[in-house]
């Protein structure tokens, strides 16, 4: 039997990047999924692919009824809800806090914490009902920024720092019925979109640039793809972590043994 046989999964951010390989995984899995996410034509790719395993709705998870919706349609479509796998999410570029202005950094604030944070709080309200009817379980995506600094800039690091906080008292509140864990993946080669407010103020690097740049960063001297973090998801959806919650699986080289060198 498939890992996540018969399980009904809602993701975020399903449309490209770790949440589309995470996705592919799951449906290899037996899973079916629905996927909430802002790319009309990332959604329609992803149509084409896994068609009646997965369905489709273009949405914002800064809107809570955004959503309310998605779960209605994954409960009416396949029966109930097992998953939330929060993932959608948007990064900060490395902008310097010195050099960005008052009120690109107010702007660059509401952008991020209302995807980041606003949209993880959004996805698990609107879940914890019918997850609770299964016993299910939600998955964040957080980052080695949720424990390190120069994991992106103080925006981004503050809203990976803020759903650490957010798993572990969700965790704590829905216990014993809801599950609530984290992967935090490390650098990898894969597209974060920078918030249009702080674009002036990145200095944008190639691909190679970029993947040196990681793998000098971890002891593992890997640049990460979005296909190495697709294991630890896996565990964590499936039954046979039934004994973990208020937990982070880092995916991320080894950054807790860099050393002082």
């Amino acid at each position: 039997m498939s890992l996540l046989s018969g399980k009904s999964i809602y993701l975020t951010g399903g449309a490209s990047g770790i949440g589309k390989a995470v996705t592919e995984a799951f449906i290899n899995e037996g899973a079916v999924l629905t996927i909430l996410d802002k790319s009309a034509e990332g959604l329609n790719q992803l149509k084409q692919q896994f068609g009646e395993a997965v369905q489709c709705i273009e949405g914002d998870v800064t809107d809570y009824q955004a959503h309310a919706h998605a779960v209605r349609m994954a409960v009416e479509t396949f029966g109930k809800l097992d998953v939330f796998v929060a993932n959608a999410g948007v990064f900060d570029g490395f902008a310097k806090f010195q050099s960005v202005t008052p009120e690109a950094m107010s702007n660059a604030y509401q952008v991020l914490f209302d995807i980041n944070v606003k949209g993880y709080f959004n996805g698990a309200k609107a879940s914890v009902d019918e997850l609770k009817k299964t016993g299910g379980n939600m998955i964040f995506t957080m980052s080695g920024a949720s424990f390190y600094p120069d994991g992106g800039g103080v925006w981004y690091t503050a809203s990976k720092h803020a759903q650490l906080g957010l798993m572990r008292q969700l965790a704590f509140e829905l216990a014993p019925d809801i599950r609530v864990n984290a992967v935090a993946p490390g650098g990898t080669l894969t597209a974060l979109n920078v918030i249009s407010p702080l674009q002036p103020f990145v200095k944008m690097v190639d691909n190679n640039t970029k993947e040196k740049s990681i793998k000098s960063r971890n002891p593992l001297r890997i640049a990460m793809s979005s296909e190495d973090h697709v294991g630890a998801y896996l565990l964590l959806a499936s039954n046979q972590a039934r004994a973990i919650t208020g937990e982070v699986i880092s995916s991320d080289g080894g950054l807790a043994v860099r050393g002082l060198s």
